[in-house]
């Protein structure tokens, strides 16, 4: 099986990436695109990824079955500790009458029971990117061999009813199997000290550029939100993941004045619980504390139950929005955020803290937010 060559330092070490298992369905349903048009199935298909990356995978298990023609991908997880690392992703494509790509989830693949996920209830576990990447390599052997019709395609995952049960996937409402995921369609390894070994290099290299204001996010959302709905310039912003309380530590060490930190609530919901390693591995205090402050702010206890029981922050907000109570408790949610963060920080640095949704936009902000984003507006 050839791997992906593509490398990512993480601290002193060099690690190799791998594909998500999004990209693995796409490879997969393309060349069983490709077989059923042509009755012969590639040995290598190239995919674009959402990350600009162009990859070559390899296909396996090539079979023509009447009108449906399937194919698999062994995922290669690269340097990441990943359960599904080897595991084979398979697609199966047949034409159908309707115009479109009718995307579908069968064995081994998990489906959603629970509201407040990327798919809505009964729909297979295949998050959009990976459908949208799905839909586009089929669209593409649709043009390559002039059809005009429609198609149906079924992902299969063999080993994901067991896997699964190594997951989150039970507890987030995702029955039979693994999901479908990926944003970008590479994984990229993490190694938690050596992660946090990059962190403290990209925060010196602030340093030594002079840069005495540092905008943080923990991830790519934080940055995309920092970017395209606050305007901001990223060409230092520094992404944490994580381990937010270890960059706090460490920019506050080296001298630096002020920080901005910007994220998604489902993982700066849990700094107003004092959790300073958002990782779910390590805490997960995110409903609780939803829960805890609407509570405080008049929520009836059924709200409280309802809250409890959410399955995303998205689905908590949701519920506070529906209540009235959402602005009064998104206050005190980021006020609270903003005292355990400066708490950890030390007097020597300012925090400050900017809250938002996918779906719902800002949400809170501290109150000296706006002063630092003036100034990395300057900035860029």
């Amino acid at each position: 099986m050839a791997k992906l060559e593509q490398y990512i330092q993480v601290g002193q070490k060099r690690l190799r990436c791998g594909y998500t298992t999004g990209t693995c369905a796409a490879a997969a349903a393309r060349a069983a695109a490709e077989l059923l048009f042509a009755g012969v199935a590639p040995d290598v298909v190239q995919i674009d990824t959402p990350a600009g990356i162009l990859v070559e995978v390899d296909i396996e298990e090539g079979s023509l079955n009447g009108e449906t023609a399937s194919c698999g991908v062994r995922k290669d997880a690269g340097d990441d500790p990943d359960i599904t690392d080897g595991i084979l992703v398979s697609a199966s494509v047949k034409r159908i009458k309707n115009k479109g790509i009718f995307i579908d989830g069968g064995e081994g693949v998990g489906r959603v029971t629970r509201q407040g996920l990327d798919q809505p209830v009964g729909n297979a576990a295949i998050n959009s990117t990976p459908r949208r990447m799905i839909a586009e390599q089929l669209e593409k052997v649709c043009q390559k061999h002039r059809y005009s019709g429609g198609l149906s395609v079924v992902i299969t995952i063999p080993e994901g009813r067991s896997l699964a049960e190594k997951t989150f996937n039970p507890r987030l409402g995702i029955e039979g199997g693994l999901s479908v995921l990926g944003t970008s369609g590479i994984v990229r390894p993490m190694s938690e000290e050596a992660l946090v070994a990059s962190i403290h290099a990209e925060l010196d290299i602030c340093q030594a550029e002079g840069i005495q204001d540092l905008l943080v996010s923990p991830g790519n959302y934080g940055a995309d939100f920092c970017r395209n709905q606050l305007g901001l310039d990223l060409n230092h912003a520094v992404q944490c993941s994580n381990y937010i309380g270890d960059t706090l530590d460490y920019a506050a060490s080296i001298g630096m004045r002020s920080l901005l930190l910007v994220g998604h609530i489902g993982k700066l919901v849990k700094c107003a619980a004092g959790v300073m390693n958002t990782h779910s591995r390590v805490a997960d205090a995110r409903m609780e504390t939803m829960a805890a402050y609407a509570a405080v702010n008049g929520a009836k206890p059924e709200t409280v139950r309802k809250l409890l029981n959410a399955v995303t922050t998205d689905a908590a907000v949701d519920i506070l929005q529906e209540e009235g109570l959402l602005a009064v408790t998104m206050q005190e949610l980021t006020e609270r955020a903003e005292y355990h963060l400066q708490r950890r920080a030390g007097n020597s640095m300012k925090v400050e803290l900017i809250l938002f949704s996918n779906r719902h936009g800002l949400l809170g902000q501290t109150t000296g937010a706006k002063q630092l984003l003036r100034l990395h507006r300057k900035e860029g």
